[in-house]
C-alpha cells in the first residue's frame, strides 16, 4: 500500500543516527512499485530492500495449532477435553488460528451456560454454528448478495460476458 514518497521517507529514516526498527510484512510477488512504472520483489524499491532482513515463514502446522491452543486454554482457564482440542485444531487449520482462538472463549461460555465442568465436542461444535468465519461469511453473502439493499456486484445474465 506504500508507494514511491512513502519508501523515499522510509529510506531517510533508516539513514539517521535515531533510526527506527521497520518491520514490513508483505505477500507481494514481484509488482509494480506504486507511484512509479517500475517492478520491484514486493512492490519495494532495490535501494530499501537491501536495508532490509527478509525473514520466511510458513503457515502452522496442526501440531503448532494445538499447542497454541492448549496454551490459551491454560491461560483463560479453560477446561477441555482432548477430542474438543483436536476439533478445535481441525477448525483452526481450515479456518484460521485467530478464530480457533476466539471459540475457545464462546465455547467455554456455552459449557457454562450447560452447567457443564469441561468444554467438549459438543459446545464446540455449537458456537461453530453460531460465529462463522471469514470463509463462510464471504460464500454466505455471495450466495445472498441480490438480497441486500446495496448490492455493488452486477447482475450477470447467461448471454452477458464481463471484460
Amino acid at each position: 500500500m506504500l508507494d514511491i514518497e512513502c519508501f523515499s521517507y522510509l529510506n531517510r529514516a533508516l539513514e539517521n543516527e535515531m533510526a527506527p526498527i521497520l518491520v514490513v510484512a508483505t505477500n507481494r510477488g514481484i509488482t509494480r512499485i506504486r507511484g512509479t512504472n517500475y517492478r520491484g520483489p514486493h512492490g519495494m524499491p532495490i535501494d530499501l530492500l537491501d536495508r532490509l532482513l527478509i525473514i520466511s515463514t510458513q503457515p502452522y502446522t496442526e501440531d503448532e495449532i494445538h499447542q497454541i491452543l492448549d496454551i490459551r486454554c491454560e491461560e483463560e482457564d479453560v477446561e477441555m477435553s482432548g477430542d474438543a482440542k483436536l476439533l478445535l485444531t481441525k477448525i483452526g487449520h481450515e479456518t484460521s488460528l485467530r478464530y480457533a482462538i476466539h471459540l475457545i472463549t464462546a465455547a467455554a461460555l456455552a459449557c457454562q451456560k450447560r452447567k457443564g465442568k469441561e468444554v467438549d465436542i459438543q459446545d464446540v461444535s455449537r458456537v461453530y454454528e453460531l460465529f462463522i468465519d471469514v470463509k463462510r461469511s464471504t460464500q454466505y453473502m455471495m450466495d445472498y448478495q441480490d438480497q441486500f439493499m446495496f448490492n455493488e456486484i452486477p447482475q450477470v445474465s447467461d448471454d452477458t460476458v464481463i471484460a
